[in-house]
Formats: structure tokens, C-alpha cells, sequence
């Protein structure tokens, strides 16, 4: 049963037990009823609590039962609320480290509340692109205030309950426990202090006013719509509070039911239910069971004080694991240590990081020149120079110093893991961890999973990632992985577009306007246009036939690297980050154009838009297609927390399934057409061809 019903001498005490953290499914809601049916009918039994077992009381509604028909099933939640509300005999909610969405919403509808102390009490539904379904936004405001409850609920954000516990005139909780672990002796002697109390209090039935009304309401609007403009839930959340103020309780509850269905059916929900549904996913890989054993990892080596490894480094140092980086002259290994420490400083100057926690984090880093002092570490990330030779010298060398058992990564953003793992007698123990720049800030960890590269070794690093707090995502071998790989089409795009009559800043703004964090030319600067000559050049050799516009290798020969040589794409005003567009620039291209006898014509956003972003999806189905990628949402990840697809499109896959895969070939044959593009590439990869055939989507 996933909810447990004991009696207490004179009080019942029903215990929600469904882990990880007691989600309200429909085994849970059955248990709850069931529960207050017993304790009501026992005449024994003179007060009910609500109790949460393990690490959490609820955190709301059970995601496995996302979308499916359980979730609605009766009794649903509201249902579930109504019974305690209606209960002969007082229920008193008890409240420790987890209380959210559902979970707070259920405990609003009992009697009475008690709360152990660093208890995290939320609704975060608006990260859902949602409201709170089952009385949060009527409910809330009535007992902590309009404002308090408008900042918890447009937030989403966790409140401590000692926190909430000291606001002025709140009756969220009746009584704050002195702990966790005293929670239940005290939760009994309250159950038993209230028992015969009457009428039974409500909270539907408590004052729900603003003092200032309409003109508070309009600057919560102006502050709410200017910070959400892609998300309509946040302001729904403000429209529901209101009613809460001008409605009576029943009507209010409709109102809020009406918001919360219609929230349902936006595609921006839609996008952030499957971030979060994809987020959890990422972990989970097809041939690694969970219970796959770990390998212990209590010391980090890295190798290379650069940008990259400096970046690196401070990941595990965040984390609490003990890391010693290796450069081969001192005054390299000083420059990356200032970096660090200069990283550290900033965060310590915004008030973001403590003076303490600064010290304590730089206390365990250490330095070294000579390989032989790695020997011990558990795991060894490589972030030296992206050339396979230099590559092959480091793994000579850590071959022959790491003990056995002791993982070996390289930080490589397109080399054949393979290759690089057959440099040592141990291709087993070695991965790829392709961390992005810059590392102590960017979420993406993209883990390269060589053929030889053992499960254990697999798990141990996944399991890493979500320790140093990163969207990890396994990809297998091949030029670029599924970032980087997917990333040269788009570009190439970018490209013929400018061959056909786009500026730079005309694409940079169609992408930005469709969400993008960054326009391709913006990016391009940022990252550096030196890095795509590299590859382009590679391409020369290895693919002779692949076509490029010429106008990024013009740019390279005029040494406009992007913002670090101060003129790119665009030109910078020192110190500056401003992208300027550049005369120079424009008549390059158009001087191109003509060389080339190419007449430039209009091109829509529109155009812009679906060519870069279906470029992405067409590549993406190949990646899926050869098993580079598991699963279409792990690539939707990779997007998101890699390279700024806008969260409220849910990422390239999910978005082309939103479009329907039907249009998305139908755009594709067209682009086809077009002489001055690339028409072998806008085939349609066999598998996004058989899915748009049957009607089918990638997720």
C-alpha cells in the first residue's frame, strides 16, 4: 500500500508511502480516503494525521503517472481535499523537508498544520507552464497573505517553513516542531490538544482581502508580464490570486480549475512538462541497469589549467571532492589558479558565496608538474589542446601512472573516443566528458560512451554529473557527438543564407526573436570564428564533398576571430560586448556575392527560421537513427542546457514534433528545390521520413 493507517491510542495516523517523495497517485489518494473512512467510522478515534514516511511529507502529483488516466482518476486531488475538509474528526497535516505542489495543497485542506523546522514548502506548478490545480492559488493567499502567497506561486521557488512560520498574521502552521525527528511524538500531543475542538476551522472559510486591491494587482501584472513574456502561466497565477480576493471560495476554485485546464493545453506547458519529464530521462540508458555498481570516486585529477580545466576543476571543487590539477610549467599552473580564485572572488563579492565556504573550496585544490603525483586519484579529466597527438601523449602517460581501477576521461569535443581510448592497456576504464564552456557555469555534460568503455564506469560518471549538478546526456562516438555534430548544419545553413541575401544581424534577430539565447553569427563570435576554420579545414580533407559557403573562411582570413580580436561578424567596441554590425563585413559578402554571380533576394524570418532549426532535426534523426542518441528528448537536453534552444519550445525535437513531422518533410523537400543549397542534406533521414508517414512523433 502506498499509504500506511496505524491508530495511536486515540489518534490515527495515516502515512503517505510512496517513494522517492510520496507523489499523490492513485494508489496514494485510494489510501487517504480509505484512511479517513476508517479513523471516522473507529469510535475510538478522536483525531487523524497526515504524515509523510521517508526523506519527504509530499512533493504533489506522481510524475509516472503524467498525462495518463490514473492522474484524473477518482477520487482525484480535489476530490481527495474535499473528504479531509469534510472529515467528522479534526486532521492535522505533519510537515517535514518536503511539502509542494499537491503536497501543500492537501495539507491546506486540513484542519490543522504542524511543521518540522527546514521543511521546503513550494507550489512550483508555473514551472510547468501551469497554476496550482487543486486550491493552491485560493487557499494560500488566505493564510500567509495576497503577497507572500503571489511570490511563492509565481516564483515556484522553495520557502523554509521556519521562515514562512515568522510572518506576521500567518496560519499556515498551527505549530512549528523542534524536529524532524520529534515531529511525530508532538504531532500526536497537538492531534490530541485540538481533538475536541469545534467548529472545525477551514481555510476556505478564512478573509481573503488586499488592501490596495486593483492598483496592487496591476504592478504585480507589469512586474510578472515584463519577466515572463514566452510563458503565459505566471501571469495566469496573478489573474487566479485575484479572483481568490473578489470571488467567493467556490467560484474562485472554478476559476482557478478553468486557468489550470486551458495552461494545460498551451504548447508552452506542453514543452516544459517534457523538459521535465526528459531531465529525468537523461539518466536512464537502455542497457545499464540502475542497480549497476559505482565506482568510488573521493579524488578528481585534471590535466590542463586553461580555461577548460580550470572550469573543470571548480565543478568538483563546488561539490566538496578533493582535486589536483597538472600543468607542465608553473607559470600556467599560477595563471589558472588566479582564474579560479578570481572566479571564486566575484561569486564571494555578489554575495553569492561565503568567505568560508570560498576557503574552504580552495583548500582542496592542489597543483603538481609531474605525472607520477596523479597516481592515487580516483578519476583523471584531461583538458589539453583538441589534437589527437597531443591527446595520445596523455594517455600514454596516464596509462602508466593511474592505478588500476581509476577512470580516465578526456574532455574532447569532436575526437574519436575510440581512437583515444586505444592508446592505453585499459580502454575500458576510459569516457568522455565533454564538459562546455564555460564549464563552472554552463548545465550540459555531454558523456561519450567509447565501444569498450565498461557499464560500471558508465554509471559511476552519470552519477558524478548529477553531483556536480550537471544535465548529463550519453552519447556515443562519432565527429562532434550530438552538440557539435547537429551545430555544423545549422551553421552551414547560416551560411548559404548570407550567399542568398541575409545580413549576419537579419539571422542573428529572426533566431533570437524565435527564443534563441544567440543568433549563429553572435555565437560564432562569442566561441570564436577560429574554431570553425579549424574544422572546416579538417572537412577538406575528410569530406572533400560536403558544401560550404565561403563567406566564414573569408572572414577567418581577414583575422576577424569574434569578440577576442575585437571584430568578428560584427565589430566590438573595446571592453565591449555589443555586437556592432560591420560595413566592412556587409561589403565582403556582397563583394562575394557578385564574384559568384549570385543575385541576393528577399529571404522571411520564417525561412531563417525553419531552415536553421530543421537542419537541427534532420541531423538529430540521423544521430537517432544510428544510435548516437538513445532517446529524441536526451537530444531536446542537450539543446536546452547546451546551446540556448528556448525552453518554451521544449527543444528542436519537441518543437518539430508540436510543428507535426508531416510539415517539417514537407519544408524539407522544398528547401531541396533551392540550387544554392545543399539538396543531398535536405533528404530526409529514413527515420524522421517513416515517423512523418505514420503520423508519428520523435517523443
Amino acid at each position: 500500500m502506498t499509504a500506511e493507517y496505524k491508530v495511536h491510542g486515540d489518534v490515527a495516523v495515516i502515512t503517505l508511502n510512496n517513494p522517492p517523495v510520496n507523489g499523490l497517485g492513485y494508489a496514494t489518494r485510494i489510501g487517504i480516503t480509505d484512511g479517513l473512512a476508517k479513523a471516522n467510522a473507529d469510535a475510538a478515534v478522536k483525531a487523524i494525521i497526515i504524515a509523510g514516511a521517508g526523506k519527504a511529507f509530499s512533493g504533489g502529483a506522481d510524475i509516472k503517472e503524467f498525462g495518463s488516466p490514473k492522474a484524473l482518476q477518482e477520487p482525484n486531488l480535489l476530490s481527495v481535499i474535499l473528504t479531509v475538509e469534510n472529515s467528522a474528526k479534526p486532521v492535522i497535516a505533519a510537515v517535514h523537508t518536503v511539502c509542494m505542489g499537491g503536497g501543500l495543497e492537501l495539507s491546506l485542506g486540513c484542519h490543522y498544520r504542524i511543521a518540522a523546522p527546514g521543511c521546503n514548502v513550494a507550489l512550483p506548478e508555473v514551472k510547468l507552464g501551469l497554476i496550482p490545480g487543486a486550491g493552491g492559488t485560493q487557499r494560500l493567499p488566505r493564510v500567509l497573505g495576497v503577497e507572500a502567497a503571489l511570490n511563492m506561486i509565481v516564483s515556484g521557488e522553495p520557502v523554509k517553513s521556519e521562515m514562512l512560520a515568522m510572518l506576521p498574521g500567518q496560519k499556515l502552521f498551527d505549530k512549528m516542531a523542534a524536529s524532524v525527528e520529534s515531529l511525530e511524538q508532538e504531532a500526536l500531543e497537538f492531534a490530541r490538544s485540538v481533538a475536541d475542538a469545534r467548529p472545525l476551522p477551514l481555510v476556505r472559510n478564512m478573509p481573503c482581502k488586499h488592501p490596495l486591491g486593483d492598483a496592487y494587482f496591476q504592478f504585480a501584472r507589469n512586474m510578472v508580464g515584463g519577466m515572463s513574456k514566452n510563458f503565459p502561466a505566471p501571469l495566469k497565477c496573478v489573474d487566479a490570486v485575484e479572483a481568490a480576493t473578489k470571488q467567493k471560495f467556490d467560484q474562485g476554485m472554478v476559476t482557478e480549475r478553468d486557468m489550470f485546464i486551458n495552461l494545460m493545453l498551451t504548447p508552452e506547458s506542453r514543452a516544459l512538462r517534457h523538459v521535465f519529464v526528459a531531465d529525468r530521462a537523461t539518466s536512464k540508458i537502455p542497457d545499464v541497469p540502475a542497480d549497476t555498481p559505482q565506482r568510488d570516486i573521493k579524488s578528481i585529477a585534471v590535466i590542463g589549467a586553461g580555461t577548460m580545466g580550470g572550469g573543470i576543476s571548480m565543478n568538483f571543487l563546488n561539490a566538496g571532492i578533493p582535486v589536483k590539477i597538472l600543468e607542465m610549467k608553473q607559470e600556467a599552473l599560477d595563471r589558472g589558479i588566479a582564474t579560479i580564485r578570481k572566479n571564486y572572488e566575484s561569486q564571494v563579492k555578489k554575495g553569492k558565496l561565503t568567505p568560508e565556504k570560498y576557503e574552504q573550496r580552495m583548500s582542496l585544490l592542489t597543483t603538481t608538474l609531474n605525472y607520477d603525483d596523479l597516481k592515487d586519484a580516483d578519476m583523471v579529466i584531461e583538458a589539453v589542446f583538441e589534437e589527437m597527438g597531443v591527446k595520445e601523449a596523455v594517455f600514454k602517460e596516464l596509462d602508466r601512472v593511474m592505478k588500476p581501477g581509476a577512470i580516465l576521461a578526456s574532455n574532447t569535443s569532436t575526437l574519436d573516443m575510440n581512437k583515444i581510448a586505444s592508446f592505453t592497456r585499459r580502454p575500458q576504464d576510459v569516457i568522455g566528458t565533454h564538459f562546455f564552456s564555460p564549464a563552472n557555469v554552463m548545465k550540459l555534460l555531454e558523456v561519450v560512451r567509447g565501444e569498450k568503455t565498461g557499464k560500471d564506469v558508465l554509471a559511476t560518471v552519470m552519477a558524478l554529473g548529477k553531483k556536480i549538478k550537471k544535465t548529463t546526456v550519453v552519447s556515443g562516438v562519432c565527429d562532434g557527438f550530438i552538440g557539435n555534430r547537429m551545430i555544423e548544419q545549422y551553421s552551414r545553413q547560416a551560411g548559404f543564407l548570407l550567399d542568398e541575401g541575409c545580413t549576419p544581424a537579419q539571422v542573428d534577430k529572426a533566431v533570437e526573436k524565435f527564443g534563441f539565447a544567440m543568433g549563429p553569427f553572435r555565437m560564432g563570435d562569442l566561441a570564436g570564428n577560429d574554431i570553425g576554420w579549424a574544422i572546416r579545414k579538417r572537412r577538406a580533407v575528410e569530406r572533400a564533398s560536403m558544401k560550404y559557403s565561403k563567406t566564414a573562411d573569408l572572414l577567418c582570413e581577414l583575422g576577424r576571430f569574434g569578440q577576442k580580436t575585437g571584430a568578428g561578424w560584427y565589430d566590438y567596441a573595446a571592453g565591449k560586448r555589443d555586437a556592432i554590425p560591420s560595413e566592412l563585413v556587409i561589403k565582403m559578402i556582397e563583394d562575394y556575392r557578385k564574384a559568384q554571380g549570385i543575385t541576393p533576394r528577399k529571404i522571411s524570418d520564417e525561412e531563417i527560421v525553419q531552415r536553421l532549426v530543421f537542419a537541427l532535426v534532420n541531423e538529430a534523426a540521423h544521430i537517432l537513427e544510428e544510435g548516437i542518441a538513445s532517446k529524441a528528448s536526451d537530444i531536446d537536453m542537450v539543446y536546452l542546457t547546451g546551446y540556448g534552444f528556448p525552453l518554451y519550445r521544449g527543444g528542436p525535437m519537441n518543437y518539430a514534433d508540436q510543428v507535426g513531422l508531416f510539415n517539417v518533410v514537407q519544408a524539407m523537400n522544398r528547401f531541396a528545390q533551392n540550387p544554392m543549397d545543399d539538396a543531398q542534406f535536405w533528404l530526409p533521414a529514413p527515420l524522421l521520413a517513416r515517423l512523418a508517414a505514420e503520423g508519428k512523433t520523435f517523443n
